[in-house]
């Protein structure tokens, strides 16, 4: 796999990257790949392309078709019922008092409980989110728990829960994306624990 890159950061103050990522991907959202004149957007799509064009020593599709489908449905679980509802209670705090929206917070918190319950039971026996091989539902899974965690706790009683999320810290590219990114952790809306 090739690992030369040039890393674009996203900030206020640079009105050239953000002119080009906009025309790049108007929806402004990241992660954006450009491979060449190719632009790849949504991380899911880019974990796929970067498997399919620039192999690993591992596949992160699995090749089995049942266990891809798994993998496919933990990468969405992952995104839709542990991100979604972990950005919606962060968006939430930036808001202007007034505009807050309690019952929405709620709601997303109810719906983390739920999504730590169902995994907690789909991790028993696991060690990676579809069984022994790191796919492309441990690449979503990493940062939505690292994220919700800090957002909203992870119940003590969910111990396959927590012990994955602390294996996702041990694998050398999420470590490093975890060291990297530390420097700008006061970021965080909601205040970064001091841990993780």
């Amino acid at each position: 796999m090739r690992s030369n890159f040039e890393w674009r950061v996203l900030t206020p103050d640079d009105a050239t990257t953000d002119t080009e990522f906009a025309a790049l991907w108007p929806v402004r959202r990241f992660p954006l790949l450009r491979d060449g004149e190719r632009t790849v957007v949504e991380s899911s799509v880019i974990i796929e392309y970067l498997d399919r064009h620039y192999p690993g020593t591992a596949p992160l599709i699995p090749v089995d078709a049942d266990t891809a489908l798994e993998a496919r449905l933990l990468d969405r679980f992952f995104d839709n019922y542990v991100q979604t509802p972990q950005q919606q209670i962060v968006f939430d705090s930036l808001r202007p008092a007034a505009d807050r929206d309690p019952y929405g917070v709620k709601d997303a918190r109810a719906l983390l409980d739920t999504a730590y319950a169902w995994l907690e039971r789909k991790l028993t026996g696991r060690h990676w989110a579809t069984g022994n091989d790191f796919s492309l539902a441990d690449c979503s899974a990493a940062p939505a728990l690292f994220y919700a965690d800090w957002t909203h706790r992870i119940p003590a009683g969910c111990a396959n829960l927590q012990a994955y999320r602390q294996r996702l810290f041990a694998r050398p590219s999420f470590a490093r994306a975890v060291d990297e990114a530390r420097p700008y952790r006061s970021y965080f809306p909601l205040g970064a624990p001091d841990r993780d």
